[in-house]
C-alpha cells in the first residue's frame, strides 16, 4: 500500500470520512520499506507527519538498523522486535542490546516499544531502563 502514488491522500480521505484527528494515527513502517524507494519514502513520510500523523518504525534490530535512517527519516517511535525478549533474563547481549537501543532512541528524542513482552522480570527490566512502552502476552 506505501508505494501506491496516492497513499497520502488515501490516508487524508480515510481521516476525513472517519472524523479520526490525524494525531490518533499512527502508521508503523519496516526497515524494508525505507531501503526501497529512501527519497520516496522520506517524501511520503513528511507528508504525513505535516498532517500529524505519527510514524513508528517496526521490528527494529532485525533488518538493517542502520542508525543513519533513524537521522534521516521522521520517526516518532521504534519498536524492538521481540526477538530481543526471549533471552532478556538470561542472556547480557541482549539486555546489553535493548538498554542501548533505549538510550539511543530517548537520545534522538523517540519513544520505545518493546514488543513479545512476556513475564514480570522482562516488563522490570524494561521500566527500570524507562522503555516507554510494552507489548505482549503480558
Amino acid at each position: 500500500q506505501f508505494t501506491q502514488g496516492d497513499i497520502v491522500e488515501s490516508v487524508q480521505r480515510a481521516l476525513k470520512i472517519s472524523g479520526l484527528a490525524p494525531e490518533r494515527l499512527e502508521l508503523e513502517i519496516t526497515e524494508s520499506l525505507m531501503l526501497d524507494d529512501m527519497s520516496g519514502t522520506i517524501e511520503k513520510l513528511n507528508k504525513f507527519k505535516d498532517l500529524g500523523i505519527r510514524i513508528s518504525l517496526d521490528d527494529f534490530g532485525t533488518g538493517y538498523s542502520s542508525l543513519a535512517y533513524l537521522k534521516r527519516f521522521p520517526l516518532d517511535l521504534i519498536k524492538i522486535d521481540r526477538s530481543f525478549m526471549f533471552d532478556l533474563e538470561e542472556d547480557n547481549t541482549h539486555r546489553s542490546l535493548v538498554h542501548a537501543i533505549i538510550n539511543m532512541a530517548h537520545s534522538l528524542k523517540l519513544q520505545v516499544l518493546a514488543e513479545g513482552v512476556e513475564t514480570q522480570r522482562q516488563l522490570d527490566y524494561l521500566a527500570h531502563h524507562n522503555c516507554d512502552f510494552v507489548q505482549g502476552y503480558l
